[in-house]
């Protein structure tokens, strides 16, 4: 027997990055707003003993368009995302992957070495969830899975190392509630 499953309600993630600067946020300074992620997993690691298995902490860094340097997913924050959206968006569009979205890392405001211009950074975890075979800047960029200390020699900008920082010091630490 064949089934047919209709279509019209399926949403496909577009197969295209968003381009151009029209919808670019700005702060009160003039700099240009960017979201990231570090989106991480935990890999399985046999041992010794049946019982027991340990999990290693893995993040995800990718090439720079130009193949150079290696950094986490980021992007422009645009007028009609939230700033989670953004973060989401960027993972998908340069690294293939989707995730929950943590808390907030902090911000941070660097210059632009390429363009020379102020920037303002939100960096997230992101939770992966799923890997993608096929995703838009699949053509222009690699990704690979490392450790934290890789991660760390690997990653060319401070300011996600320092993200990167942040984060491992979470993961150590007693979660805490805010109300």
């Amino acid at each position: 027997m064949l089934a047919v499953v209709s279509q019209e309600n399926v949403v496909a993630p577009p197969m295209v990055s968003r381009t151009g600067r029209h919808l670019q946020r700005y702060n009160k300074q003039g700099g240009r707003q960017v979201v990231g992620c570090i989106p991480y997993r935990y890999k399985i690691i046999e041992t010794s003993s049946l019982d027991e298995e340990e999990k290693e902490l893995e993040v995800l860094v990718i090439s720079s368009q130009n193949g150079k340097r290696m950094l986490f997913p980021k992007g422009g924050w645009e007028l009609d995302e939230s700033m989670t959206e953004a973060a989401m968006r960027e993972s998908l569009e340069e690294a293939g992957v989707r995730g929950t979205i943590e808390r907030n890392l902090g911000i941070w405001s660097f210059k632009s070495k390429t363009h020379g211009t102020n920037y303002e950074g939100y960096m997230f975890p992101l939770h992966v969830q799923e890997q993608l075979d096929t995703w838009p800047e699949k053509n222009f960029r690699q990704r690979a899975w490392m450790t934290v200390a890789e991660a760390r020699k690997a990653c060319h900008h401070l300011w996600m190392k320092e993200a990167l920082d942040r984060f491992e010091q979470r993961l150590k630490s007693p979660a805490t509630t805010t109300h």
